[in-house]
């Protein structure tokens, strides 16, 4: 793996968190928010910090370095929040970067990541083949290609891999239900089903914003699945094994403070509205991160 350099060295560490600290949740745009709701519906008590890379996104169709580097930057920024611990809420970074970032930060700053949830695909198709939709980026890596060897090739189940670069943007607008969206949706897909896909796993965290949109289409012709749920318990067997869990209700605290840096904070709060439920209090604002290299 090629090296990287986070914005400030470890020479100057943080203190250890305490255990009313925030949960610190990164991705290179406002679909990761998929997982941070899974995550608050699962650990009601917890409070997060969210950094969505807008100015950056989609990862997808970026090279493997400079996925790594940007992803080092964002997770350096939740760690000196005062973060105590960290979720890559986006696959393709977590292809990348997940190794490096935990040898880097050692045991005082866990750092959780996604695997597109092929495995439960794996074991419950009954037709043997099942889809994975998810970026060009997230196939590289060798997460994937690790559950596939692990689970998908043992099983003789076929995977079909499904990429598409248009699919990101919709989201990042609130445009999953437009006609143009359909129609791409409809195009890369109906395929899959032609070939006989019962399970379609969403290898991407913008992408449980689509199921309404898929099922509107395709109906019970695909179970999705994707990584959300299981991201949330592990967060919290993380968060227990370092005693970091916070079990005491909170009252009138700000449950999701969500950081973008792309300048976009304002033009993000009607999307921002129609993602987060309406019980759970949120803000949006505005940050400039160094992104140059070191």
């Amino acid at each position: 793996m090629s090296a990287i350099h986070p914005i400030s060295e470890m020479t100057n560490q943080m203190p250890k968190a305490s255990i009313d600290a925030p949960i610190g949740i990164f991705d290179s745009g406002v679909g990761g928010l998929s997982v941070a709701l899974e995550i608050a519906k699962y650990l009601p008590n917890e409070r997060f910090i969210y950094y969505a890379d807008t100015e950056h996104v989609p990862y997808g169709p970026r090279e493997d370095r400079e996925i790594r580097h940007l992803t080092a930057h964002a997770i350096e920024w939740l760690y000196r929040q005062g973060c105590k611990v960290a979720v890559v809420a986006c696959n393709t970074a977590s292809a990348f970067s997940l190794d490096y970032l935990r040898e880097h930060y050692g045991a005082d700053f866990p750092i959780i990541g996604l695997v597109p949830a092929l495995k439960p695909a794996v074991l419950n198709t009954q037709s043997k083949t099942v889809a994975v939709l998810a970026t060009p980026a997230t196939f590289r890596g060798k997460l994937i290609k690790d559950v596939m060897t692990r689970f998908a090739e043992p099983a003789s189940v076929n995977v079909i891999p499904v990429t598409c670069l248009d699919l990101v943007p919709f989201v990042e607008a609130g445009e999953q239900m437009s006609p143009a969206c359909l129609a791409t949706l409809t195009e890369i897909l109906q395929p899959v089903v032609d070939a006989g896909a019962d399970y379609l796993v969403l290898g991407c965290t913008h992408y449980p914003f689509l199921k309404t949109s898929i099922q509107y289409i395709f109906g019970h012709k695909l179970t999705l699945i994707d990584s959300g749920l299981a991201v949330a318990r592990q967060t919290a067997r993380i968060l227990i094994k370092n005693e970091l869990l916070f079990e005491y209700q909170r009252q009138d605290d700000l449950k999701i403070r969500l950081f973008v840096s792309g300048q976009n904070a304002e033009q993000l709060q009607p999307v921002l509205s129609r993602m987060i439920p309406s019980d759970l209090t949120w803000s949006v604002a505005n940050i400039e991160v160094d992104q140059s290299s070191d």
